[in-house]
């Protein structure tokens, strides 16, 4: 039998011509959704679709359109759907006869893809690392790296910082209390356009530092010395908000002097992300754990610490979990990892990335909605504001910075300097190093361009504080045609979304 026929959608996204009996299947299945599960579902309320094949980019839906993914498995996807590297390592081990989950036993899968991953970590790391497996999720290696840290120092607070996420279970530090009852101190993450100290750049960053510094050392903050320090080097759910590196090297200088290990959480920012294999990269910066998880286990669950070897004083089983021994999911990384090193996929990743920043730059200066758009790599986030919005509410950080300009205060005006751009090499925000006030962030705006996208084709997802940021997390394998593709298809939808927002406002209200 021969594919379905299939026509061109506006935007460029693709329907069967003879598609009815298809999109009657695919709705029982969301309908089926909607009634069974929980009300807990996320992706699924915002993308009303029923993945059947995919390969690449490219998702096909039980209706027979095609869609392209720049979600990626929320970034677990580093070579995209089904790539024949990945389904060659798990068959392999499938037609081996291989036992498929052994705990902790040592196993040839297993030692492969230690041996692989020690390839790629940071030098200062690799030569004196151990690798604690865990429970197959983020969250479980966070909760690992922390109860690590508080062995090792005896100590029990936490350094954690605004905008983080870090995982959903209760020992990780994005609940206020852990299952330790352990403090967590949040302390200002520098950014550029919601700058907590409203100046941004590298005097933003400095006053960030400062106020840590202050923090560790004064014995009126009400923080005692901590256990550990943890850190996104690219704030992923935060709204994807790149650390400066001055600023990354700067808490590495400090909590080495004082005797507070690092902890760089590089669960969404791994293996060739952000265009460097790990993120710390960038700033040369040696952490003294890593958390990983995502990539690493080549779209399969799996999850490992990688730690200084004096830092490994646990006793044994503590804390473990059933499936750290994922046969399918070791090879499926070690495959994976593999590929990303020996085809230079992070340069390639650097390489357009850039390119993509810097031609969505066009976007803030044609759609006063779009807010700023920042990134690193192909970890690339676009924020939306209401721009007929007053500075203040929600989407306003108060307080004006000293000489500062006062431009947008309290008209609508939009705060950048188009004159100025930031490197999109180094991942800055395409916002200039000045004081500002942004405009308040536009969630519904956020979600109606995701709309227009998934109408068009494109699969993106929503981040930030208030869910403002549509981000594009796309496969490394993205080749430069499906990147005209994918930033085609968010212009067009950019455009409808303003237009409808647009005339929203304009219409009189009716009682």
């Amino acid at each position: 039998m021969g594919r379905t026929p299939v026509k061109t959608l506006p935007g460029g996204a693709v329907d069967s011509d003879t598609a009815p009996g298809t999109r009657v299947a695919q709705e029982g299945i969301l309908r089926r959704q909607s009634a069974r599960e929980s009300a807990a579902r996320t992706y699924a309320r915002a993308l009303p679709i029923v993945p059947v094949r995919a390969r690449g980019l490219t998702i096909e839906g039980a209706d027979g359109r095609r869609y392209l993914d720049c979600l990626s498995g929320a970034g677990a996807l580093a070579l995209g759907h089904n790539h024949p590297v990945v389904l060659e390592a798990i068959r392999k081990v499938l037609d081996s006869g291989a036992p498929l989950n052994v705990l902790d036993l040592a196993t040839p899968v297993k030692d492969a893809f230690i041996t692989e991953l020690f390839h790629t970590l940071p030098p200062g790391l690799a030569d004196r690392a151990r690798v604690r497996f865990c429970g197959p999720a983020g969250s479980d290696a966070v909760e690992t790296a922390c109860e690590l840290v508080r062995a090792a120092t005896g100590r029990t607070g936490l350094i954690a910082f605004t905008g983080a996420c870090h995982g959903r279970t209760a020992g990780p530090p994005d609940a206020p209390m852990g299952a330790h009852d352990v403090r967590i101190t949040r302390l200002p993450y520098p950014q550029d356009y919601r700058c907590p100290f409203g100046v941004g750049g590298e005097a933003g960053a400095d006053l960030a530092a400062r106020w840590t510094e202050s923090v560790l050392d004064d014995p009126g903050s009400g923080t005692p010395l901590p256990a550990g320090m943890i850190v996104e080097p690219v704030q992923g759910e935060g709204g994807v908000i790149p650390a400066p590196d001055a600023w990354l090297r700067r808490m590495r200088r400090l909590t080495a002097d004082r005797s507070v290990p690092l902890i760089a959480d590089e669960i969404q920012t791994g293996v060739g992300r952000t265009g460097a294999f790990w993120a710390v990269e960038h700033s040369g910066v040696t952490p003294d754990v890593m958390v990983l998880s995502k990539a690493i286990g080549g779209s399969l669950p799996l999850a490992v610490v990688v730690h200084r070897a004096d830092l490994d004083t646990g006793e044994p089983g503590a804390p473990t979990g059933t499936f750290r021994g994922n046969q399918l999911a070791m090879a499926a990384g070690t495959a994976t990892l593999a590929h990303v090193r020996q085809n230079r996929l992070a340069e390639r990743a650097a390489a357009l990335g850039a390119r993509m920043l810097s031609q969505l730059q066009s976007l803030t200066r044609d759609f006063p909605c779009v807010g700023d758009v920042r990134g690193r790599g192909l970890m690339i986030g676009v924020e939306f504001v209401d721009p007929e919005g007053k500075t203040g509410g929600d989407g306003r950080i108060p307080g004006a910075a000293a000489g500062g300009d006062g431009v947008g205060a309290g008209t609508g005006a939009r705060c950048r300097d188009d004159a100025v751009e930031a490197s999109a090499v180094s991942g800055a925000s395409v916002m200039p190093d000045r004081a500002r006030r942004p405009l308040p962030a536009s969630p519904e705006l956020a979600a109606a361009v995701q709309r227009e996208c998934l109408r068009r084709g494109l699969i993106v997802g929503l981040g930030g504080r208030q869910a403002s940021v549509v981000r594009l997390l796309p496969p490394l394998t993205l080749t430069d045609e499906q990147a005209a593709a994918v930033l085609d298809r968010l212009a067009d939808a950019v455009r409808a979304a303003a237009r409808c927002h647009e005339g929203a406002a304009a219409a009189p209200f009716a009682p």
